[in-house]
């Protein structure tokens, strides 16, 4: 007489091997969608909104912090390694700086019919003779004709001239490249289109600052260390300030 077909068992919490055998493609609990946890029965609607927004939260917040971080990438780089070379101003890297004296004669149109030192067309000619570059800062008149100063990242120029002799003398100063960083870092003797970068630069510096931040207070699980370290690290900063002002 034939056996009869054993009917499969049924899934139970005595017998939790079941599910599997019975729900072969069911995915594990990891790996349910963060919708159907919002959606899930027993939130309520206040529940499943706050559950949304945290989420929107950190997918944005994760977004603009590591797109921020890879488009800022070589100017925290920059600022950051040029910020320590300025801390220890002996740090030359093996760039030193060099100075040399350079001399010639005024042109033509130097002197006013009234007497007056013509700079513009003096420093023309010191530009083409000697190679003289920067932005001029400072000039005047002094006894004998004038001088005139120009300035430039990691470089500097001091020319003084003699308008009864008709002749110049130059003193010209030429840092090596940590010198040229650590004055671009400052800003110093720049054009406007390097002062608007370093206002970019300290805009992307916030940015990620904050996004890490918001990225953190969004997790929970990294909430309460995240703020433990952020407000430790205040703490010792505004100690370590206070005492280097004092």
């Amino acid at each position: 007489m034939p056996r009869s077909p054993i009917p499969p068992a049924e899934p139970s919490a005595a017998n939790p091997s079941a599910f599997s055998a019975a729900m072969p493609d069911a995915p594990p609990s990891t790996a349910i969608d963060d919708a159907e946890r919002i959606d899930a029965p027993g939130r309520g609607s206040a529940s499943r909104s706050a559950a949304r927004s945290r989420i929107v939260t950190q997918k944005w917040s994760r977004l603009v912090h590591a797109y921020t971080s890879m488009a800022a990438l070589l100017l925290v780089l920059f600022f950051g390694a040029t910020g320590i070379t300025l801390n220890h101003p002996e740090w030359t890297l093996g760039f030193e700086t060099s100075t040399s004296q350079v001399s010639g004669a005024l042109p033509a149109g130097s002197v006013s019919a009234t007497g007056e030192p013509q700079f513009l067309v003096i420093s023309e000619r010191i530009r083409q003779d000697q190679n003289v570059r920067g932005t001029v800062t400072d000039f005047g008149t002094t006894p004998t004709g004038g001088f005139i100063t120009y300035r430039g990242p990691g470089y500097a120029a001091e020319a003084t001239f003699d308008t009864k002799a008709s002749t110049y003398r130059a003193t010209v100063e030429q840092q090596g490249l940590v010198g040229i960083a650590n004055d671009l870092h400052k800003g110093r003797s720049t054009t406007s289109s390097w002062s608007w970068l370093i206002d970019v630069a300290g805009i992307f510096l916030v940015v990620i600052a904050v996004s890490g931040l918001v990225l953190q207070l969004v997790l929970k699980r990294r909430r309460r260390s995240a703020v433990a370290i952020a407000a430790v690290a205040a703490v010792v900063c505004a100690i370590w300030a206070v005492i280097a002002i004092h």
